[in-house]
């Protein structure tokens, strides 16, 4: 029968926790005490001053510490179901170039002190809670023993009774303390482990920096998927249902001709009513996310909202290919409202718009011949800076704007575009 299903076997929960803990110190041991020999061959050839042979043990050590590291995790995996987090791959190659590198990599001298300095330090301390657990089973179950001797030696040496009675109160007293102890080795040797097998704390940084990257980049991704669907649904639900209307009644209208006139004003104030709530539609489709852009990328859609504008706008889109839908949506956003705040705010007689693509960045530039005096940190002036400078934010682009008195107004926009 294997240990983990006896230990299963144990009754009650702290005892079986107990259990696995103080089989996890014992399964330490030899891993712990693997390096003592080499260390001492190491100390052997300089006390005899046999230098060539010195750098041996260091080298057998490197060797063997990431086999050393692989036991261990398996220990811990094993006996108390905890997987050790790994550092970073030192890259693959099996040249002496990648070997030299694999030699020299914080991951693996951090190996080496785990397995050199902490596991014999370890090693003391692992036979000293065995040890409280041998003397407190041998203490706590001594009548046994006794009663395992011959009945005349009970009944002729009566004094064992009240030493026997100290004893066994010390053994299960030992019993009481042997899981703290257990328990605050294994949380010691737990964290040695984790922290000189597992990654630095520069890698566990740059893991979640990476994780919290990509998990925000599918938030966005979820973000703009639940705009295109909104804006599908409004499309072809709710648009469709206002244009039927708006033809009926217009169709109204024109053939009942002999309706009372409040009748064909009620109908006239209805038509009107229905193509004013389809050019709102219209418009708070395009906000979510216009057609055009998904059919016929950033190029089509910038110049639609150049043609809606009342100013002259050029628009100069040069794109070998479309970058990702959630960064073509950003530029496409920054660059309406942009405009938007042109219109509004600049007093400006003309604006341009350039997008390109350089490396793995897209440039998105806006500027405008008006008054100029934007501040990016206004919380009142109705510009939307902020809010731009927010939008570009969440996919780790940059905002900068330059709006001195007078004009002109330039905004820079970077967003990167890497596959």
């Amino acid at each position: 029968m294997q240990l983990t299903t006896w230990l299963q076997l144990v009754p009650g929960r702290p005892f079986r926790r107990a259990g696995h803990r103080t089989a996890l110190v014992a399964a330490g041991l030899p891993l712990h005490l693997a390096v003592v020999p080499l260390w001492l061959w190491l100390a052997g050839t300089m006390a005899a001053r046999v230098w060539a042979l010195t750098p041996l043990p260091v080298l057998v050590t490197l060797v063997v510490s990431p086999l050393l590291t692989a036991g261990q995790r398996r220990r811990y995996r094993a006996l108390v179901g905890k997987d050790l987090p790994r550092p970073a791959a030192a890259g693959p190659g099996r040249n002496w170039k990648s070997a030299v590198r694999r030699l020299t990599t914080r991951a693996l001298w951090r190996q080496v002190c785990y397995h050199a300095v902490a596991g014999p330090l370890l090693t003391v301390l692992d036979l000293a809670v065995l040890a409280v657990w041998a003397a407190a089973l041998v203490a706590a179950s001594l009548y046994v023993w006794i009663w395992a001797l011959p009945p005349q030696w009970r009944v002729t040496d009566l004094g064992y009774t009240t030493q026997a009675v100290y004893i066994t109160a010390g053994g299960l007293a030992l019993l009481f303390l042997g899981p703290r102890l257990t328990g605050a080795l294994v949380r010691l040797d737990t964290r040695a482990a984790e922290v000189l097998l597992g990654p630095s704390r520069t890698e566990k940084l740059a893991r979640r920096v990476a994780d919290l990257a990509e998990s925000r980049a599918g938030v966005l991704d979820a973000a703009d998927a639940e705009r295109r669907r909104i804006e599908r649904d409004l499309h072809d639900g709710a648009q469709q249902r206002l244009v039927s209307l708006a033809v009926n009644l217009g169709l109204a209208r024109s053939t009942l001709g002999d309706l009372p006139e409040d009748a064909r004003k009620v109908i006239d104030e209805a038509h009107r009513e229905a193509k004013e709530a389809i050019a709102e539609l219209n418009n708070l489709v395009r906000g979510l996310h216009p057609a055009v852009l998904e059919d016929r990328g950033l190029d089509a859609a910038l110049s639609g909202v150049a043609a809606r504008l009342p100013i002259p706008v050029r628009v100069a889109v040069d794109l070998p290919q479309r970058p990702s839908p959630t960064v073509e949506a950003v530029a496409y956003f920054v660059v309406s409202e942009a405009l938007t705040n042109v219109v509004k705010h600049a007093q400006a007689t003309r604006a341009d718009v350039t997008v390109e693509r350089i490396g793995e960045t897209l440039l998105v530039v806006v500027a405008d011949d008006g008054a100029g005096g934007a501040d990016l940190a206004a919380a009142g002036g109705g510009t939307g800076l902020a809010g731009l400078a927010k939008r570009v934010a969440s996919v780790d682009g940059t905002f900068s704007c330059r709006s001195p008195a007078g004009g002109p107004t330039v905004i820079t926009v970077e967003l990167p575009c890497a596959p």
